[in-house]
């Protein structure tokens, strides 16, 4: 006897109701002209009915509207911008061989970027512990775009080594937070002498170099976009 049952293409399966469902809510959206009712409804197309849509697929359709619809604005500070700011350098005394290096990078580089050097002050002291509070008071001042810290901790025997050189980067941190202006640090913490004087001119480069560049360009990047 044959079965009164509905043939097997007419079957629906819970998957099946769902993508009809889909379908049908997406077409209702679509003739009505509703586009925010669209998005929501074809993002819950994709997610009911597998192989409609995968997710890397829609994420790039939601990445593609986001930069067709929203302006966003990039800003930076400049490295060839260097004319009229002014800099102060807090060197630490205390490893001498090290810092002086350390300092002479970070003029020469300030240099190459048209700073001028009536425009540099270098402020001494005995310690890379003591640079955060003559940093803050350099930054409070006014006088400055911004500050670089330079300094040497080099590992001893003893446990003094990670004080000081915790309580330098707390320090220079807080100098930049409390005076507004850019303190930046430039306090090599180093396992030897061999490694300081490595990254104070040697091989691996001078750091002072470096920490004069990133403050050229926090000092573009304060005094052009954010004063």
């Amino acid at each position: 006897m044959e079965s009164l049952a509905s043939p097997p293409c007419l079957r629906l399966t819970p998957t099946s109701r769902r993508q009809i469902h889909s379908r049908q809510s997406y077409a209702a959206c679509y003739t009505h002209g509703g586009s925010s009712a669209i998005k929501s409804n074809s993002l819950s197309f994709s997610s009911s009915a597998s192989g409609f849509a995968s997710p890397l697929t829609l994420e790039k359709e939601l990445r593609s509207s986001f930069v067709q619809t929203a302006a966003v604005r990039h800003v930076t500070g400049s490295l060839i911008r260097g004319e009229g700011l002014r800099f102060a350098i807090v060197v630490a005394r205390f490893n001498e061989v090290v810092t002086k290096l350390l300092l002479e990078g970070a003029i020469e580089t300030f240099k190459k970027y048209s700073v001028r050097e009536e425009d540099i002050e270098v402020i001494w002291v005995p310690g890379s512990f003591e640079i955060g509070v003559v940093a803050q008071n350099l930054g409070k001042s006014g006088k400055f775009n911004a500050v670089l810290c330079i300094g040497a901790v080099i590992r001893g025997d003893t446990t003094h080594y990670d004080a000081v050189a915790n309580s330098a980067a707390s320090g220079v941190l807080s100098a930049g937070i409390n005076s507004g202006v850019p303190c930046i640090f430039g306090v090599l913490t180093c396992e030897d002498m061999d490694q300081a004087l490595n990254r104070s001119g040697g091989k691996a480069g001078n750091k002072g170099a470096e920490t004069a560049l990133t403050a050229l360009e926090m000092a573009s990047l304060f005094e052009h976009h954010l004063n």
